[in-house]
C-alpha cells in the first residue's frame, strides 16, 4: 500500500508546500515521473511524492496511471494545493473531491470518488492547532465536496488560499507541510484511526461548511462528503446523487444537518431520504466532547 502525495509544476502553492516537506523530512529518489523526481519517503517508505506539469483537478485516474509507470499501487492519495476564491481570504483547507453536477473542472459528471473522513478531519484538526501557535491569520476550515480529478482510491485535498501572495508565502505553506507530516507520523489510512469516531454525511451550508468545521473541532466526529445548500438549489442532488454519498463515505454511521441553512421542505426530503437508507441523523448534543488528546 502506498499513500500518494500529489504535487504540480502549474501550482506555486503545491510546489512550495512539497518544498517544505522535503526540508522538513528525509526523502530518496526513487524514480521519475512526468519527468520530475519521484521521492520515497526514508523511514515511512509507503508515502510517495509524484509531480504533475498540469493542473491536478484535470489529471485523471492517477492511480492506475502510477501503477502502469511505476509499478506502485496507491491506496490513499493526498493532493497539495492552491485554493482560488472571489473574496481572496486567506484559508487552509481540507476537502474531498467531486462533482454533484456537471464537471466544469475535472472529474466526471455526478460522480464521486471515496472521501477519507477520519484522515480528512484529522488533518483539519492538526492544521487548525499548527495554525494557532504559529499565529497565522488564516481562516482553517473544510471545504464541501467539489472538483475534480477522478480517482479510484480514496482522497483529499489540503490547500492554501485564496490569492498569489498567499500561495507564495513560506509559513502558510510550512504550516500545511508540517501538519501533513504530522499526520502521517501518525495515520496513514483511514483503517488506522480509531474505528469508534462517528463518520457523518453533512447536508446544508456554505461552500467552507462553517457548521461542519466546527463540529468536529468541538467534538468526536468527522465528515465525508458534504452536501452544500447552494448544491441543492441547482438541484444536483438526487436520491442517486445521495446514494453515492452514503457508499463513497467509508464507514457512514450517520447524517448531520447544518439546519439554519436549510429550508423545512428540504429537511423533510432529506430525512426521509436518510430513513428509506437506514441512516440515523445525529445532532450536535448527541456527540462526545472532544478530548484534549485528540484536539
Amino acid at each position: 500500500m502506498t499513500v500518494l502525495i500529489i504535487a504540480s509544476t502549474k501550482d506555486p502553492a503545491s510546489i512550495n508546500i512539497k518544498k517544505y516537506l522535503l526540508k522538513l523530512s528525509s526523502w530518496e529518489e526513487i524514480n521519475t515521473f512526468c519527468e520530475n523526481i519521484v521521492y520515497r519517503h526514508n523511514i515511512m517508505k509507503d508515502v510517495v511524492i509524484v509531480t504533475l506539469n498540469d493542473r491536478k483537478i484535470m489529471h485523471e485516474n492517477l492511480d492506475k496511471e502510477v501503477k502502469d509507470k511505476l509499478g506502485i499501487k496507491p491506496k490513499q492519495a493526498i493532493f497539495i494545493s492552491r485554493h482560488t476564491s472571489k473574496t481572496g481570504k486567506p484559508t487552509l483547507t481540507v476537502h474531498p473531491i467531486g462533482n454533484y453536477g456537471l464537471a466544469q473542472f475535472g472529474g466526471y459528471d455526478k460522480t464521486l470518488p471515496e472521501s477519507s473522513p477520519r484522515l480528512m478531519t484529522c488533518l483539519l484538526r492538526i492544521m487548525k492547532k499548527n495554525a494557532k501557535q504559529a499565529k497565522l491569520y488564516h481562516q482553517v476550515c473544510f471545504e464541501v465536496t467539489h472538483h475534480g480529478p477522478f480517482i479510484s482510491i480514496p482522497s483529499l485535498f489540503v490547500e492554501v488560499g485564496s490569492t498569489k501572495e498567499e500561495w507564495k508565502k513560506k509559513k502558510p505553506t510550512y504550516i500545511v507541510a508540517k501538519s501533513v507530516l504530522e499526520l502521517l507520523g501518525l495515520y496513514h489510512y483511514e483503517k488506522d484511526l480509531p474505528n469508534n469516531i462517528p463518520v457523518l454525511v453533512g447536508v446544508g451550508g456554505g461552500h467552507y461548511a462553517p457548521r461542519f468545521t466546527d463540529v468536529v473541532l468541538e467534538k468526536e466526529a468527522s465528515f465525508g462528503h458534504m452536501i452544500p445548500t447552494y448544491q441543492i438549489k441547482a438541484d444536483n442532488i438526487s436520491k442517486i446523487i445521495l446514494d453515492q454519498v452514503i457508499k463513497q463515505t467509508p464507514n457512514v454511521s450517520a447524517g448531520y444537518f447544518h439546519r439554519k441553512a436549510l429550508k423545512k421542505s428540504q429537511i423533510r426530503q432529506f430525512r426521509l431520504w436518510f430513513e428509506q437508507r437506514d441512516i440515523p441523523l445525529i445532532s450536535s448534543k448527541k456527540l462526545q466532547d472532544l478530548t484534549l488528546e485528540t484536539s
